[in-house]
């Protein structure tokens, strides 16, 4: 029998591809998101934004806030809000080393994307992060515009 290998995310619904310019990333995890099916049907039209989200310790549980899904449109009365907070499925284990890095070591819990899996359920992808400060930012800035002009010139050259 051959071996599983790790596949790419089957469809994402929304990526926080900022949150790789402010944040030092660490390391990630892959959770479960506790949806309304409105919710669902709206992320699979690839219309939400999670930007400006973050993952919030509440009660022993994790919550996702601020994440934006949009209203479906083809839904009548039972709509849902489209930035409520919502629960995040962890292993109790994961949910206690993610609390503690927050308390301890000042680091932020930060949504990298939304994906669906290829049973079709709704995954996100949070990593550990702690904030870049300025000097950081302009210093990756330079990198990727060297990186670029490198590319560049060794495409011209041949």
């Amino acid at each position: 029998m051959a071996a599983k290998k790790a596949k790419a995310p089957s469809r994402i619904a929304a990526d926080n591809r900022r949150a790789r310019f402010n944040y030092e990333i660490g390391q990630t995890f892959e959770a479960g998101l506790a949806l309304t099916g409105t919710e669902v049907k709206s992320l699979r039209g690839g219309r939400a934004n999670i930007g400006d989200s973050y993952a919030g310790e509440q009660g022993g549980e994790l919550w996702l806030y601020n994440a934006y899904i949009p209203e479906y449109l083809q839904a009548n009365r039972f709509q849902h809000e489209t930035r409520r907070p919502r629960k995040l499925l962890l292993h109790r284990t994961e949910i206690n080393r993610l609390a503690g890095a927050v308390q301890r070591d000042g680091m932020t819990v930060v949504p990298l994307k939304i994906y669906f899996n290829d049973q079709g359920r709704a995954k996100v992808e949070l990593a550990l992060a702690r904030g870049k400060k300025l000097h950081d930012k302009r210093e990756t800035e330079k990198k990727r515009d060297w990186g670029r002009e490198k590319a560049r010139l060794l495409r011209d050259k041949g």
